[in-house]
């Protein structure tokens, strides 16, 4: 068995285009973006960052651990799923999932409530 991780390259240690996508994302529901994502950074000096599909995205080196996003009435917190492959089998699809987060509190407890999401399959559009 071996583990699939998401990876990027060209994560750097803080990304200017990062710091533009939350100026552009002002108001409330930016700010609460803003707060998890600095959050994120400070998970350690390991911590690398980049947009990804149009959200900020934090790493370990260049896998994926969580991202950030602002919709028209919520912000998603998101993490990085990593799966289990058997060997030799085709890669097992690393994705993002999030976990919604209505009025900042902490995105477990939106989850349990019922109100998390795959990145992939929604529908909503972003800001």
């Amino acid at each position: 068995m071996r583990t699939e991780l998401l990876r990027f390259n060209g994560a750097v240690e803080r990304d200017p285009t990062i710091d533009t996508w939350m100026k552009a994302h002002s108001g409330e529901l930016g700010a609460i973006a803003s707060q998890w994502f600095e959050v994120m950074r400070k998970c350690g000096d390991e911590v690398r960052e980049l947009l990804h599909d149009g959200c900020p995205t934090a790493c370990l080196g260049d896998a994926a651990f969580c991202y950030v996003n602002v919709f028209t009435s919520h912000v998603n917190v998101g993490r990085a799923e990593q799966r289990v492959a058997q060997e030799g089998s085709s890669p097992s699809g690393a994705q993002m999932r999030g976990a919604i987060s209505k009025s900042g509190g902490n995105s477990s407890l939106a989850e349990e409530n019922g109100v998390s999401g795959n990145r992939k399959q929604s529908q909503a559009k972003p800001d």
